[in-house]
């Protein structure tokens, strides 16, 4: 992996390198695109509330929010700062 890290690395035009990204920058980059996914993601699952093409009951949807809600909130826990986590007696 070491190897494709490299390469991907290397994001040189005219043989010149750029000056690589630091962490904050790739936080952003990626942060950014992710949260746009997931906004796109929702939007669409928006489409199959129309009651004409689709067929659900309120069970389906409360199964649908529930699976979300969930995920967001394991997503929110790993961003949160657990702060000192050494054992004391």
């Amino acid at each position: 992996m070491a190897e494709f890290e490299s390469i991907s690395k290397d994001t040189s035009v005219s043989g010149v390198s750029a000056p690589r990204e630091t962490k904050a920058e790739r936080f952003k980059r990626l942060a950014t695109k992710r949260t746009q996914n997931v906004l796109y993601a929702l939007r669409v699952l928006g489409n199959c509330a129309n009651r004409s093409a689709y067929e659900y009951t309120n069970e389906d949807v409360k199964k649908i929010f529930t699976a979300i809600e969930k995920q967001v909130d394991e997503v929110k826990l790993r961003f949160k700062d657990t702060g000192n986590l050494e054992f004391k007696l």
